[in-house]
């Protein structure tokens, strides 16, 4: 099989890495499925995932692995035991906070390499005091019917392309 070329022989649109990866953070994720998808979305996008917190599974669950499927081992995972080991860890890096509860979309964002994108719990979000502290840093995928919120892992997905957009890692595509 050719380098790149998938099993069933087709190549695959590919763009190269950015020079200062992106990362995703999760506080304190509650549902495996979603976490496997996110770190899926990681591999495929060479972004470095962030666990913070305390975490609503176990990393080497079932349900996780499941859902990232083969591509887990491709996924570049930091657990953090807080945000102030997180921060700790990453104290450089800019931080853009995602929240249903935000008045600024994500498209008003800037993003750039290095970025940590930060996403709350299923349930409830991002702590409100980490909003509050970092107001001007947080925007929302606006929705155009009623609901209350959407999937964390379409969340991560929407606004990780985006950023991934404003920063060209899209204008050199090659099929591989």
């Amino acid at each position: 099989m050719a380098s790149g070329v998938d099993k069933d022989g087709l190549p695959r649109l590919r763009a190269a890495p950015l020079p200062l990866p992106l990362h995703i953070v999760l506080v304190e994720p509650e549902i495996p499925q979603n976490t496997g998808s996110i770190a899926r979305l990681a591999a495929a996008t060479g972004c470095v995932l962030h666990l913070v917190g305390k975490l609503g599974f176990r990393i080497d669950a079932k349900a996780v692995r499941r859902a990232g499927l083969d591509y887990w081992p491709l996924v570049t995972v930091q657990p953090h035991e807080s945000w102030a080991e997180f921060r700790g860890a990453l104290p450089h890096a800019r931080l853009r906070l995602l929240s249903a509860v935000a008045s600024r979309s994500y498209l008003e964002a800037a993003f750039q390499g290095g970025d940590a994108l930060v996403f709350g719990r299923e349930s409830t979000g991002l702590p409100g005091e980490l909003l509050a502290r970092h107001a001007a840093d947080t925007f929302a995928v606006p929705t155009i019917g009623r609901v209350r919120s959407l999937n964390l892992s379409t969340v991560v997905g929407i606004v990780l392309y985006e950023a991934l957009r404003q920063l060209g890692a899209f204008e050199k595509l090659r099929l591989e």
